[in-house]
Order: structure tokens, then sequence, then C-alpha cells
């Protein structure tokens, strides 16, 4: 079996340590490399959880320090109310862990694999893209030489959703707005998994009570998720909550499982619209100054739910194919 070469940029965070169990217990993910940036707690709390995270699941592939701070505006507070103070639901923690970070920065880190695997890296970013935009300031010849960047991040209005922050902008996206666009105007090949789906597909309670009977993961996830469950239930009275960051790992492993568009994109990095993602509208001039030159990105705007849910609790169980 050819498996996939992930790199996987995250900002642990609930979601992202589900996603990270997906990546470490699918049998055609190959995790070459871990990547930590600031976002749903600070940077030296990220970090920390991804080492716990690569303890508990028994990966090998290195952790690395990462951007603490995006490249223009001002950080943000972490979003304790929905990941819990310490990034992870409030879970009990250990005092240290066994794993240690790796000794070079996550964006050299990122150029390293790159170039020692060319046209064979899937980047799923899953935070702040400020990683990447530093690894394409620091050597710019790597975009052509990866194969896949896919991105948990923004919103178009497909299915209702516009923004999860204000009324137009996703968290990933204006957590570093200016990180966002110079990533989605690089030469490499871009998906883009938004509110528009993630949003659509929900683990519902049910779903997370018969994940926790199938065995210590689905368990784990159970634990790690109570508090992020309890704030989509009070803020949107869902019952349960939206699957972010594995939908991107989902797009990564199942493209099939989404209808997209092909799209240049841009962020609005400034004024009251900051963070929002804007793609070209059909039949737009293409040689307009607002898209001119940037690449067509692919942009999800539908999904089979079911799908989704059905990867990550086989995955869970043995079963992911």
């Amino acid at each position: 079996m050819t498996k996939m070469k992930v790199l996987f940029d995250t900002d642990p965070g609930v979601d992202d340590a589900m996603a990270l169990l997906l990546l470490a217990r699918h049998p055609r993910i190959a995790l070459l490399g871990v990547t930590t940036v600031f976002g749903n707690a600070s940077l030296d709390q990220v970090v920390f959880n991804a080492l716990y995270l690569k303890d508990q699941y028994g990966f090998s592939a290195p952790v690395a320090r990462g951007a603490g701070l995006p490249l223009v505006v001002a950080p943000g507070e972490p979003p304790a109310f929905v990941h819990g103070d310490n990034g992870l639901g409030d879970i009990p923690l250990p005092v240290r862990n066994v794993a240690r970070a790796d000794m070079i920065p996550a964006h050299q880190l990122i150029i390293k694999l790159v170039r020692a695997h060319p046209h064979e890296i899937t980047i799923i970013a899953v935070g702040r893209m400020t990683n990447l935009a530093q690894a394409l300031a620091e050597d710019p010849g790597i975009a052509p030489l990866v194969k896949q960047v896919v991105i948990m991040g923004g919103a178009f209005g497909y299915n209702g959703h516009c923004g999860n922050v204000t009324a137009v902008a996703e968290a990933n996206i204006i957590g570093d707005p200016h990180a966002a666009n110079l990533v989605l105007a690089a030469d490499w090949p871009v998906a883009m998994v938004g509110l528009d789906v993630t949003m659509e597909t929900v683990m519902s309670d049910q779903y997370l009570s018969d994940l926790a009977t199938t065995g210590d993961d689905g368990t784990f996830v159970r634990k790690v998720s109570h508090g992020y469950q309890d704030f989509h239930r009070k803020t949107i009275n869902l019952d349960g909550f939206p699957v972010h960051d594995s939908s991107a790992v989902a797009y990564a492993l199942h493209p099939e499982f989404f209808e997209t568009i092909d799209r240049p994109v841009r962020v609005i990095d400034h004024g009251d619209s900051i963070g929002q993602t804007l793609a070209k509208p059909e039949g737009h001039d293409a040689e307009s100054c607002d898209w001119a030159g940037r690449p067509k990105i692919r942009v999800c705007r539908g999904v089979d739910s079911e799908a989704v849910l059905n990867l990550y609790r086989q995955t869970l169980t043995g079963r992911g194919v």
C-alpha cells in the first residue's frame, strides 16, 4: 500500500487532537512531521499538547515549535471558552511529557521535509498559516515541490455558513490574515475545507457515546470533547459539535466525499471585513487587480457528511480505508 506522506500543521486544540488521532491511526497515512502554531492556546501550551498527544498516540513523527505571533496583526486571546484553559478541554495533563520538541523550528522542518520528499508531501494545515508563510518566505522554491496543501479554514457562504469569529471571518483565517493571503497566492495546489462543509458534519452526542464503546481511542475522544460539546450546545443549541479539523484529513484521504469548485481566493486583511475569504465570482474579469495572478484554489462547498463520520469511526476501530 502506498502511503500518503503528511505534514500536520496544528494548534491543539480539541478538534486538532481528534484530527491528529485520525492521522495517527489511518493505515494510508505516513505522518512525517507535526508543526505547531499559536491559536487555540498559547504557543507553549500547544507545543506541550502536541507532545502529550505524541506520547498518547504513540506516533514517531517529530514535533516542532512554530510561530507564536501573527505576521502583522495583533494576536488575539486564546479561545479558552471553547477549548478550555489548557486547550484540550481541561482534561488532566502530566507535569511533563516523555516526548521532546525537535531542535529546528517549524517553518524549517516544513522546508526540510518538502526538500527531502519532493512532490510527495501533503501539508494539512488546521490552524493559523503563519508557519507556512514563514517557510515560503525563507525558501519560495518549496511551493512547486509540495504535492498538496489542505487547509481547514475560511468560509464562503455556502450552506449559509459565513464566519465563526465575526459575521464574515473564520478563526484560522482572521488569526493571521496576512499569512493566509500569502499561502493562497503561492504556486502550490491548495484545497480549502471551510465552515461551508465542516459545519455540515456533526458528531452528535449519540455518535460520541457509541464511539466511546469502541476502545481507548473512542474513550479519549469522548473525554477530551466534553467541554467542546457543551460550548456548542450553549451557543448554537447543537446536539454535538461540527467536525472541523478532521474534515480536512477526510478531504486529503477521500476528496470524492466533497463537492468543490476551483476559484482564485483572496483574504481581506484590514478593515471591518478582516479575515473574510473571497472567491473570484464566476465571469468576473480575470485581470481584475483583486485577483490578478492568483492561482485557482479548490474550495469545498458540499460534503457527504455520513461518509466523513463513517471514516472517522472506521479508522478508530481499525477498519479505515
